[in-house]
């Protein structure tokens, strides 16, 4: 959890969306390479899917930061780099995809950190929601939506790791933090040469 604080505007944004991607990544925590590849939901979403997706939106959240993107490609290149971005591939590991992750985070954490949520950008047309002209906002209407869609996958991860072995990412996170038992916590103990361990 983002710790109560009087934050100013930019700082809560960075903070809030680095403990989605924070709940993300310690999805994967203590998991072996084969847990966090499988499919235990209806879906063919898996955990190291979800941490390689969400490395692909932080490094479109770094294009829209640093420049004004006034298009949103709809092709077949398009959709099969989008389709990609949510399976590791056998070339890939995902221990391997957890350090793209982590590589990009701390670009996205320093990205959002200097921009003026007040300042003036434009959001790229969204056909799948009908709206195919590019558009003016504000910073802040693209940052708060940085924060949902990365809590949304937080939320897919979580449901994943509970089908895979019961554990909940909220005490994985806390695990990772270094937080201490209480009466409601207590630390995930991961098996030797797992994910994170």
């Amino acid at each position: 959890m983002y710790a109560p604080a009087q934050h100013d505007e930019v700082t809560g944004l960075v903070n809030y969306i680095d403990e989605q991607l924070a709940a993300i990544r310690a999805a994967a925590f203590g998991l072996t390479e084969e847990q966090a590849r499988e499919t235990p939901c209806r879906s063919a979403l898996s955990v190291g899917g979800i941490i390689k997706h969400a490395a692909y939106v932080m490094r479109g959240a770094l294009e829209r930061l640093r420049t004004d993107v006034t298009e949103q490609p709809v092709d077949p290149a398009a959709y099969a780099a989008y389709t990609d971005s949510f399976a590791v591939r056998d070339d890939e590991t995902v221990a391997g995809t957890i350090e793209e992750f982590d590589r990009v985070r701390a670009q996205l954490r320093a990205a959002v950190a200097a921009t003026d949520p007040a300042g003036s950008t434009t959001a790229p047309p969204a056909p799948w929601h009908g709206i195919f002209d590019a558009r003016p906002i504000h910073a802040r209407y693209y940052l708060v939506h940085l924060v949902e869609e990365c809590a949304r996958h937080a939320g897919h991860a979580d449901i994943i790791r509970e089908q895979i072995d019961g554990v909940a990412v909220p005490a994985l996170v806390l695990t990772l933090e270094g937080a201490s038992a209480n009466d409601f916590f207590q630390p995930y103990q991961p098996a030797p040469g797992t994910l994170l361990a």
